[in-house]
């Protein structure tokens, strides 16, 4: 089926064509897997995106967003049946273990399908997103006691779930939180504290609310070393597991957004009467371990987040500027007998859907291939290449996480200047895409945040075992296509970015060791940003090297292999000749135009310049 959220076409040629996941079925964990099975999962999931998800888009913004009303919260009316049709159809826990009572599905494919997900309604996925996170956070640390408690009423859907962390004086600094946790005689703690900014925090699609909260323990250090987290649920739970008193975890507030006003986000209050009751999950002291598994996991899906807008807005863009009709054809400006074009003609227009779709395509490729190293990860019994493959993850999750945000942004608003005025409208889909998409370069941690994370923690981890590992695997790409054939030129742009990057990342190592500190942290960000740009390039020269190859074996069978205009004639009449020279542009457009700012880029941050640092304060001042 057609839809205006993801190119279908693109998820299968990555899934299939670059990664090969296939080989993911030969391992017993995947053996009831097939390519025809993956092949219908995702049409069912595209099939629900469109058809159950997309319909409240729109709704849950303009007409019945999550509202709190007489001290209750509530989440839109027009996503109770839609989530129970999710939870019923096991989408909710897909990837669920199946002794969990889950299917088992590979964390890649569902990757893809919750790229479909997000694009139809991200505020929706908000409510079984996090469920999925915090159930698997009780999974993995949790008692045998708390899983059959609380854990598979989440997976279910029956119960939902949230991620306590920020606190009114502590966002980022986490490390700064004060809520606090008291120990009972029958080894519970009383929770007393606020929380803020919590996403599906309170709401009426579920009877109960599980609530991972992480506080200290009362006597424990300061600074994150001293922080523990607690399973504490919204009600608390029976001997038979039905629902008990109110566990005074009460709501404030929601919060009134700029977008995803379907998502209720909530300020919680815990221990408001000296009433709230938690349990210790895991070891004392060691919160801020636990919760990075799902911190970690939402912020890759924050990077799809990202994604999933700038998807949904190049696919309304490419589809308007084909309808729109504006100007005549730049060859005929001259001429006022001539007839206005439709705007996907005006060089412009190209331009920009060019830029949206390789950067799109390179963060696609880039997100499936983490699902597929934790897939891997997951499976081989080879310790090695399981350090390796974890390794990735841990560089490219900052990565994916605010380089796709950041460029879902600039897609969005990119598509806003191709529907013009329209864009600016409420006709149009555009201006809540935008209003949407930017939460994504904010919470689980800025954007900022996530370069630190890059430079401070991930550049050096394992004496930088991670890193080199990384970088050779995007040098062994880069090899394999330099030197042999059409795309050689581009090969070479990829090479001298790479070596850019690789240098400076170098540089900032030499700024460390002589503990001039302020140079990385002030240049973290625009680090991370070309290192995106390097990993995107990365992933469209790997695609368009498959891409070519299929390209020549076609233009061989039909005799088209040095005529320019038949083969565009024959990409006019197949749709497969179509995709694969747009997977060849996609590479040529970005590495012409993208990676060819690397590395004067990198050039500028070596300088060394402090100016921001140095200016003095008074100088920021309004006069």
């Amino acid at each position: 089926m057609g839809n205006s959220l993801v190119n279908t076409r693109d998820q299968r040629f990555i899934l299939y064509e670059q990664l090969g996941i296939e080989r993911l079925f030969t391992y017993d964990k995947y053996k009831d897997y097939s390519k025809d099975l993956v092949d219908m999962m995702l049409t069912e999931a595209e099939k629900f995106a469109v058809e159950v998800i997309l319909p409240t888009y729109d709704v849950a913004d303009k007409e019945d967003p999550a509202v709190f009303k007489d001290g209750k919260a509530y989440a839109p009316k027009c996503f109770h049946e839609p989530y129970r049709k999710f939870c019923e159809a096991g989408w909710l826990n897909a990837i669920v273990p199946p002794e969990f009572g889950g299917q088992g599905m590979p964390l890649t494919v569902h990757t893809a399908c919750n790229e479909l997900f997000g694009a139809a309604n991200y505020a929706f996925m908000m409510y079984p997103g996090l469920t999925l996170g915090a159930a698997a956070l009780i999974a993995a640390f949790g008692t045998d006691e708390q899983r059959n408690k609380y854990m598979y009423k989440m997976f279910s859907g029956e119960w939902s779930g949230t991620m306590c962390l920020t606190e009114p004086n502590a966002g980022s600094d986490v490390g700064n939180l004060r809520t606090k946790a008291k120990r009972l005689p029958d080894g519970r703690f009383s929770i007393t504290g606020t929380k803020c900014f919590i996403s599906s925090g309170d709401h009426d699609l579920t009877k109960q609310i599980v609530h991972p909260v992480l506080a200290r323990i009362e006597g424990d250090p300061p600074g994150t070393k001293g922080i523990s987290i607690f399973i504490v649920p919204k009600y608390r739970v029976n001997d038979d597991g039905s629902l008990g008193e109110f566990n005074d975890v009460v709501t404030g507030n929601l919060e009134h957004k700029m977008g995803i006003k379907g998502s209720a986000t909530a300020t919680l209050n815990f221990g408001e009467n000296g009433n709230c009751i938690g349990e210790l999950l895991g070891n004392e002291r060691e919160g801020m371990k636990i919760m990075f598994q799902l911190m970690n996991e939402a912020r890759l899906a924050t990077g799809m987040q990202g994604l999933s807008f700038a998807s949904v807005a190049y696919e309304h863009s490419v589809a308007y500027a084909k309808e729109r009709v504006q100007f005549r054809r730049i060859e005929d400006m001259a001429n006022q007998a001539a007839p206005p074009v439709r705007i996907i003609e005006h060089p412009d227009i190209r331009r920009s859907l060019l830029w949206m779709k390789s950067h799109i395509e390179g963060m696609r490729a880039m997100n499936y291939f983490v699902g597929y190293c934790l897939d891997m990860a997951n499976i081989t019994e080879d310790e090695e290449e399981k350090e390796k493959l974890t390794g990735f993850v841990e560089i490219l999750t900052p990565i994916i996480k605010a380089y796709c945000s950041d460029k879902g942004v600039d897609i969005c608003l990119l598509g806003m200047d191709i529907h013009a005025g329209y864009g600016y409208t409420t006709e149009y889909p555009m201006e809540q895409y935008v209003r949407d998409a930017k939460i994504a370069t904010i919470y689980e941690g800025t954007n900022y945040i996530q370069s630190l994370d890059l430079v401070g923690r991930k550049l050096g981890a394992k004496k930088g075992k991670n890193l080199m590992n990384l970088f050779g695997t995007i040098g062994n790409t880069i090899q394999k296509v330099k030197g042999k054939g059409k795309l050689d030129v581009y090969a070479g742009n990829l090479e001298e970015a790479y070596q850019a990057l690789v240098d400076l990342t170098m540089q900032f190592g030499n700024w460390g060791r002589s503990m001039d500190y302020v140079l990385p942290v002030l240049n973290a960000r625009p680090y991370l940003m070309i290192f995106g740009d390097v990993a995107v390039g990365w992933q469209l020269l790997d695609a368009a090297y498959i891409a070519m190859e299929k390209l020549e074996s076609i233009y061989k069978d039909t005799g088209v292999e040095d005529s320019k205009e038949k083969q565009d004639a024959l990409a006019a009449e197949n749709s497969e000749v179509a995709f694969y020279q747009g997977k060849v542009a996609s590479l040529k457009y970005f590495a012409s135009n993208i990676l060819t700012t690397v590395k004067g880029r990198c050039e500028a941050i070596k300088e060394a310049d402090k100016t921001p640092v140095e200016i003095a304060e008074a100088c920021f001042e309004s006069y």
